[in-house]
């Protein structure tokens, strides 16, 4: 969905469930069954117990290659860190995957780290090093961001220092390291699929945060949907 900042962030907040079920049953009158029926399924795969940090990447196809592959693999939450390089998404590229993932942006890794952290997050970066911890080998018990440099230089000597954990995807060739889009669409086919298998790991969204997502979504699929849906909100909830 479009950038979660302080315009969208807290739409549906104090609400109740109930309420949030209200409000979307009217919403979801004014687009398709078979759209309801995407939803209903869809969000039952997405997690936030898996994240993604992107930091100052320059090409924005890059970017907008990882937002896809994020909402391929049901990966909710992407965070941009924009110390040096803008970010907007690239159509061609994340063929509408803005739409359906949340993306957030900051202005610098620490204050990204901090907020993580504050959410119950391990932060682990993402290094060719050679003794660090191989992707299939990642302990992911506890939610995990990933974070990605940018496609030069890498991390930033800030953002490897201050992280909890160092992780590597293993190569074989000449070439010392993946195209940041391509390490990201593997990194998170391995650990979504790890996490998945792994009954103890309890990385499905719960039910108000489901009903909640479905509210964004729809209002994706809604012609004017912020003012539709705060219409309804008006008339389903007198505020």
């Amino acid at each position: 969905m479009p950038e979660i900042n302080d315009s969208n962030r807290d739409l549906f907040s104090g609400y109740s469930r109930e309420q949030k079920e209200r409000l979307y049953q009217a919403a979801a009158e004014l687009f398709s069954e078979n759209k309801r029926a995407l939803f209903d399924r869809l969000v039952l795969n997405r997690t936030r117990h898996i994240c993604v940090v992107l930091e100052d990447i320059f090409q924005s196809h890059n970017a907008s290659a990882v937002l896809r592959s994020c909402d391929c693999f049901g990966v909710q939450d992407i965070h941009v860190v924009e110390e040096r390089n803008h970010y907007a998404p690239n159509s061609d590229v994340s063929m509408g995957s803005d739409k359906w993932v949340d993306y957030y942006k900051h202005p610098d890794i620490l204050q990204t780290y901090d907020e993580l952290r504050a959410r119950g997050y391990r932060i682990v970066a993402t290094l060719p090093h050679e003794n660090d911890t191989l992707i299939t080998q990642l302990d992911i018990t506890q939610p995990t961001a990933l974070v990605f440099g940018t496609e030069l230089t890498g991390l930033t000597p800030e953002a490897i220092a201050h992280a909890d954990g160092y992780v590597k995807v293993p190569m074989y060739g000449f070439t010392e390291s993946f195209n940041i889009s391509v390490c990201a669409a593997l990194s998170l086919f391995c650990l979504t699929e790890k996490m998945r298998s792994d009954p103890a790991i309890d990385w499905q969204l719960d039910a108000d945060e489901q009903i909640t997502l479905k509210l964004y979504w729809a209002m994706q699929v809604i012609r004017d949907g912020r003012h539709v849906m705060d219409h309804l909100r008006q008339t389903l909830l007198g505020s």
